[in-house]
């Protein structure tokens, strides 16, 4: 088994679309459907997760080999947009019982360096405002680009100063707009064991102003990498963290961090509140969504299947059980209804504030 996951872990890390000719897109002609699935496999009814309340999960399916590979989403519950990491998604409402609606696929109308390269296509956070402008986060190249309502087209992009150093498969893996109107991006990797992962808060639109703001650093669990984030109504904020393993394969913990926790210098820590491992369903999880209701907070969790056939494109959701939380981490204020918003954050031990545009050396 460690073999196994050796070659495939190998396979799945180095660059898949480096030749000079345009990626395959998505055939429109091809359905996609959605199959329920169980959080443990083998025991249906079993829901907990740690503080997490299994509601209900799909595994989504097509013929078309380009399906899948989804790093990032945008849902309230109903209309669902998922981003892969090569520049194309999918659209659909969810009915009542369970099926895909709706269905449409869509490419980005502009990508970094016009898309020749998978490096310059590597699609890896999506978030929008309340107007339904969208931002997208692209590693490698460290570029957020900002596109009109539905994708209409892009508006720009800029390469933030402070990213310039999240390279060679790294960049802002988490990334999302806060109810306030700042931005947040986390680099995926940490500065070195037990330092936390490199951080930037963007006063506001990092394409109009990418030097206004300030560095953190965020802790992730010992062993893995931030995803996604996404903030709660009332300003907490929730992180999906991964971790490739020989022996375990890929695994995720949900972090919570308080509200405030994120400051210019600081070192965030992120609390675990559920661990996606065996016997619960588990793998290459990335993208995480928020949805407020009157009495309850709703998790939307999605998998990358990276397109092999060994791993599943994921999509459950969960309730978030507040009583199951450290006093510390329980709401604040009663949930609310949401305001679009979405996703990314970083920090470190006992760095000092420094502004956006004066990268550390």
């Amino acid at each position: 088994m460690r073999l196994f996951w050796s070659v495939i872990l190998l396979v799945m890390f180095v660059p898949q679309w480096m030749g000079f000719e345009q990626a395959p897109l998505l055939d429109p002609r091809t359905p996609f459907s959605l199959q329920p699935v169980a959080l443990y496999p083998a025991a249906p009814a079993r829901r907990r997760l740690g503080a997490l309340v299994f509601e209900r999960g799909y595994q989504l399916t097509s013929r078309d080999p380009e399906f899948g590979g989804f790093s990032a989403m945008l849902t309230d519950g109903h209309a669902f947009t998922l981003l892969s990491d090569n520049g194309q998604g999918v659209r659909f409402r969810l009915d009542a019982d369970g099926h895909a609606r709706d269905g449409a696929v869509f490419a980005l109308p502009r990508l970094p360096h016009g898309g020749w390269h998978g490096e310059d296509r590597d699609s890896e956070a999506l978030t929008r405002d309340p107007a339904g402008h969208l931002w997208v986060s692209f590693e490698t190249v460290n570029e957020i680009w900002r596109y009109a309502p539905g994708f209409a087209r892009a508006e720009g992009h800029v390469a933030p100063p402070a990213m310039a150093r999240w390279d060679e498969n790294r960049g802002a893996e988490a990334f999302t707009r806060l109810a306030s109107g700042r931005f947040v991006a986390i680099d995926e990797n940490e500065v070195s064991p037990g330092e936390g992962c490199e951080g930037v808060v963007f006063l506001t639109d990092p394409v109009r102003a990418p030097r206004r703001g300030f560095r953190f650093r965020y802790l992730p669990p010992a062993g893995y990498k931030p995803t996604d984030i996404a903030e709660l109504p009332d300003g907490r904020l929730v992180l999906l963290n991964r971790r490739a393993d020989l022996g375990e394969g890929f695994t995720a913990i949900v972090t919570l961090l308080p509200k405030g926790a994120i400051r210019p210098g600081a070192l965030a820590r992120g609390y675990p509140i559920a661990r996606f491992a065996a016997p619960a369903r588990h793998d290459n999880f990335e993208a995480i969504a928020v949805v407020p209701e009157p009495d309850a907070i709703k998790l939307w969790i999605a998998s990358d299947d990276n397109q092999y056939w060994f791993e599943e494109s994921l999509l459950l959701e969960f309730r978030l059980d507040e009583a199951a939380l450290p006093p510390p981490l329980r709401r604040v204020t009663p949930p609310l209804r949401p305001a679009p918003a979405s996703s990314s954050p970083r920090a470190s031990a006992g760095a000092r504030a420094a502004t956006a545009d004066r990268p550390r050396s």
